[in-house]
Protein backbone atom coordinates (compact mmCIF):
# COMPACT_ATOMS: atom_id res chain seq x y z
CA UNK A 1 0.00 0.00 0.00
CA UNK A 2 2.30 2.55 0.52
CA UNK A 3 4.41 1.40 -2.29
CA UNK A 4 0.87 2.21 -4.55
CA UNK A 5 1.20 5.63 -2.58
CA UNK A 6 4.58 6.82 -3.38
CA UNK A 7 4.40 5.65 -7.08
CA UNK A 8 1.14 7.79 -7.19
CA UNK A 9 2.75 10.29 -6.07
CA UNK A 10 5.49 10.09 -8.65
CA UNK A 11 3.50 10.23 -11.47
CA UNK A 12 1.69 13.01 -10.62
CA UNK A 13 4.59 14.80 -10.40
CA UNK A 14 6.54 13.52 -13.44
CA UNK A 15 6.54 16.23 -16.11
CA UNK A 16 7.90 14.48 -18.75
CA UNK A 17 5.99 14.29 -21.91
CA UNK A 18 4.15 17.09 -21.13
CA UNK A 19 5.39 19.09 -24.18
CA UNK A 20 4.36 16.69 -26.31
CA UNK A 21 0.91 16.51 -25.28
CA UNK A 22 0.21 20.12 -25.00
CA UNK A 23 1.44 20.37 -28.45
CA UNK A 24 -0.96 17.52 -30.15
CA UNK A 25 -3.68 19.09 -28.28
CA UNK A 26 -3.60 22.15 -29.73
CA UNK A 27 -1.57 21.35 -32.89
CA UNK A 28 -5.23 20.31 -35.13
CA UNK A 29 -7.19 24.03 -33.80
CA UNK A 30 -3.69 26.00 -34.76
CA UNK A 31 -3.18 24.09 -38.08
CA UNK A 32 -6.85 25.00 -39.24
CA UNK A 33 -6.28 28.86 -38.05
CA UNK A 34 -3.23 28.64 -40.32
CA UNK A 35 -4.91 27.10 -43.06
CA UNK A 36 -7.80 29.42 -42.91
CA UNK A 37 -5.04 32.63 -43.03
CA UNK A 38 -3.18 31.14 -46.11
CA UNK A 39 -6.68 30.84 -47.49
CA UNK A 40 -8.08 34.11 -46.85
CA UNK A 41 -5.02 36.20 -47.92
CA UNK A 42 -4.34 33.99 -51.62
CA UNK A 43 -8.33 34.95 -51.91
CA UNK A 44 -7.35 38.36 -51.31
CA UNK A 45 -4.16 38.23 -53.68
CA UNK A 46 -6.60 36.99 -56.38
CA UNK A 47 -9.39 39.31 -56.39
CA UNK A 48 -6.60 42.10 -56.42
CA UNK A 49 -5.22 41.02 -59.26
CA UNK A 50 -8.29 40.35 -61.15
CA UNK A 51 -9.45 43.59 -59.83
CA UNK A 52 -6.74 45.67 -61.32
CA UNK A 53 -6.42 43.93 -64.91
CA UNK A 54 -9.79 44.32 -65.17
CA UNK A 55 -8.97 47.96 -65.06
CA UNK A 56 -6.20 48.02 -66.68
CA UNK A 57 -7.47 46.29 -69.49
CA UNK A 58 -10.56 48.69 -69.14
CA UNK A 59 -8.47 51.91 -69.55
CA UNK A 60 -6.70 50.35 -72.79
CA UNK A 61 -9.57 49.98 -74.52
CA UNK A 62 -11.01 53.27 -73.96
CA UNK A 63 -8.30 54.83 -76.47
CA UNK A 64 -9.05 54.67 -80.56
CA UNK A 65 -6.28 52.14 -80.94
CA UNK A 66 -4.92 49.94 -78.22
CA UNK A 67 -2.48 47.47 -78.00
CA UNK A 68 -3.02 44.09 -76.22
CA UNK A 69 -0.71 40.98 -75.73
CA UNK A 70 -4.15 38.64 -76.21
CA UNK A 71 -4.92 37.51 -79.93
CA UNK A 72 -8.42 37.82 -81.36
CA UNK A 73 -9.91 39.59 -84.23
CA UNK A 74 -11.60 41.75 -82.66
CA UNK A 75 -10.70 44.05 -79.31
CA UNK A 76 -13.40 42.44 -76.98
CA UNK A 77 -11.24 38.91 -78.18
CA UNK A 78 -8.60 40.61 -77.62
CA UNK A 79 -9.27 42.40 -74.48
CA UNK A 80 -11.07 38.75 -73.28
CA UNK A 81 -7.77 36.94 -74.35
CA UNK A 82 -5.53 39.16 -72.23
CA UNK A 83 -7.70 38.86 -69.13
CA UNK A 84 -7.80 35.35 -69.27
CA UNK A 85 -4.21 35.09 -69.80
CA UNK A 86 -3.10 37.17 -66.77
CA UNK A 87 -5.63 35.16 -64.62
CA UNK A 88 -4.41 32.07 -65.68
CA UNK A 89 -1.01 32.88 -64.42
CA UNK A 90 -2.60 32.74 -60.52
CA UNK A 91 -5.53 30.93 -60.23
CA UNK A 92 -6.24 27.88 -59.98
CA UNK A 93 -8.48 25.74 -61.39
CA UNK A 94 -10.45 28.77 -62.31
CA UNK A 95 -13.45 28.82 -64.04
CA UNK A 96 -14.68 32.32 -64.97
CA UNK A 97 -17.15 34.60 -66.89
CA UNK A 98 -16.41 37.98 -68.72
CA UNK A 99 -19.63 40.09 -69.47
CA UNK A 100 -18.41 43.23 -71.73
CA UNK A 101 -21.20 45.90 -72.92
CA UNK A 102 -21.63 48.73 -74.25
CA UNK A 103 -24.20 51.61 -73.28
CA UNK A 104 -24.77 55.39 -74.69
CA UNK A 105 -24.38 56.82 -71.03
CA UNK A 106 -23.92 56.06 -67.46
CA UNK A 107 -27.36 56.74 -66.70
CA UNK A 108 -28.14 53.45 -69.29
CA UNK A 109 -26.44 50.74 -66.87
CA UNK A 110 -28.75 48.01 -65.36
CA UNK A 111 -31.59 49.74 -67.61
CA UNK A 112 -34.10 49.51 -70.41
CA UNK A 113 -33.89 51.26 -73.60
CA UNK A 114 -34.69 55.15 -72.78
CA UNK A 115 -38.26 56.14 -74.45
CA UNK A 116 -38.42 59.31 -76.60
CA UNK A 117 -42.30 59.18 -76.58
CA UNK A 118 -44.32 57.96 -73.94
CA UNK A 119 -48.01 58.29 -74.69
CA UNK A 120 -50.03 57.78 -71.97
CA UNK A 121 -47.26 58.72 -69.53
CA UNK A 122 -46.91 55.44 -67.61
CA UNK A 123 -43.16 55.60 -67.81
CA UNK A 124 -43.03 51.99 -69.27
CA UNK A 125 -42.94 50.80 -72.85
CA UNK A 126 -46.46 50.26 -74.74
CA UNK A 127 -46.51 48.80 -78.24
CA UNK A 128 -49.77 49.48 -78.76
CA UNK A 129 -50.01 53.01 -78.34
CA UNK A 130 -47.10 54.10 -80.36
CA UNK A 131 -44.45 54.79 -77.47
CA UNK A 132 -41.29 55.56 -79.50
CA UNK A 133 -37.84 54.69 -78.07
CA UNK A 134 -33.91 55.14 -78.87
CA UNK A 135 -33.12 51.76 -80.35
CA UNK A 136 -29.42 51.51 -79.12
CA UNK A 137 -28.29 48.00 -80.53
CA UNK A 138 -30.89 48.56 -83.74
CA UNK A 139 -32.67 45.03 -83.67
CA UNK A 140 -35.85 47.13 -84.17
CA UNK A 141 -36.89 46.16 -80.52
CA UNK A 142 -37.51 46.96 -77.45
CA UNK A 143 -34.92 46.03 -75.18
CA UNK A 144 -35.27 45.31 -71.09
CA UNK A 145 -31.57 45.89 -71.44
CA UNK A 146 -29.86 49.00 -73.22
CA UNK A 147 -26.76 47.70 -73.54
CA UNK A 148 -24.73 45.93 -76.42
CA UNK A 149 -22.65 43.35 -76.64
CA UNK A 150 -19.19 44.34 -76.89
CA UNK A 151 -16.77 47.58 -76.58
CA UNK A 152 -18.57 50.04 -78.54
CA UNK A 153 -17.18 53.02 -80.20
CA UNK A 154 -16.00 56.59 -79.60
CA UNK A 155 -17.86 58.48 -76.37
CA UNK A 156 -19.54 55.02 -75.48
CA UNK A 157 -19.65 53.92 -71.98
CA UNK A 158 -18.32 50.22 -71.45
CA UNK A 159 -19.89 48.11 -68.72
CA UNK A 160 -17.28 45.39 -67.69
CA UNK A 161 -17.85 42.60 -65.17
CA UNK A 162 -15.97 39.37 -64.48
CA UNK A 163 -17.08 36.54 -62.48
CA UNK A 164 -14.91 33.97 -61.36
CA UNK A 165 -14.79 30.65 -59.52
CA UNK A 166 -12.02 28.81 -58.10
CA UNK A 167 -11.37 25.81 -55.51
CA UNK A 168 -10.02 26.84 -51.89
CA UNK A 169 -6.03 26.72 -51.18
CA UNK A 170 -6.92 23.56 -48.81
CA UNK A 171 -9.94 21.15 -48.91
CA UNK A 172 -10.88 21.30 -45.23
CA UNK A 173 -13.86 23.62 -46.08
CA UNK A 174 -16.56 21.29 -45.15
CA UNK A 175 -14.91 20.78 -41.49
CA UNK A 176 -16.33 24.15 -40.62
CA UNK A 177 -19.37 23.97 -43.08
CA UNK A 178 -17.49 26.87 -45.65
CA UNK A 179 -17.85 25.92 -49.40
CA UNK A 180 -14.88 24.37 -51.20
CA UNK A 181 -15.03 27.22 -53.60
CA UNK A 182 -14.96 30.79 -53.75
CA UNK A 183 -16.57 33.46 -55.56
CA UNK A 184 -14.92 36.69 -57.11
CA UNK A 185 -16.61 39.39 -58.44
CA UNK A 186 -15.20 42.23 -60.48
CA UNK A 187 -16.93 45.55 -62.30
CA UNK A 188 -15.56 48.84 -63.41
CA UNK A 189 -16.52 51.04 -66.05
CA UNK A 190 -14.84 53.42 -68.66
CA UNK A 191 -16.19 55.96 -71.36
CA UNK A 192 -14.23 55.57 -74.65
CA UNK A 193 -11.84 58.72 -75.71
CA UNK A 194 -13.80 60.70 -78.51
CA UNK A 195 -11.75 59.91 -81.43
CA UNK A 196 -14.52 59.82 -83.31
CA UNK A 197 -18.09 61.03 -84.44
CA UNK A 198 -20.59 59.10 -81.92
CA UNK A 199 -23.29 56.71 -83.97
CA UNK A 200 -26.77 58.26 -83.44
CA UNK A 201 -29.14 55.12 -82.56
CA UNK A 202 -32.09 55.09 -84.66
CA UNK A 203 -35.89 55.92 -83.05
CA UNK A 204 -38.29 53.24 -83.28
CA UNK A 205 -41.92 53.28 -82.38
CA UNK A 206 -44.42 50.63 -81.72
CA UNK A 207 -47.88 50.09 -84.08
CA UNK A 208 -50.80 51.48 -82.19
Amino acid sequence: MIWLKKRTRELVSDQKGMAALEFGLIAFPFGLVMMGAFDLGYQMYVRSVVEGSLANAARKASVEAPSFNGTGSTLKERVEETLKDEINAISRNATYTITIQNFEDFSGIGKPEKLTTDVNGNGQFDETDGDCWKDLNGNGLYDTSAGRDGIGGASDVIFYELDLTMPRMFPLAGLIGASESYHISAKTVFRSQPYSVTEVPNIECGEP
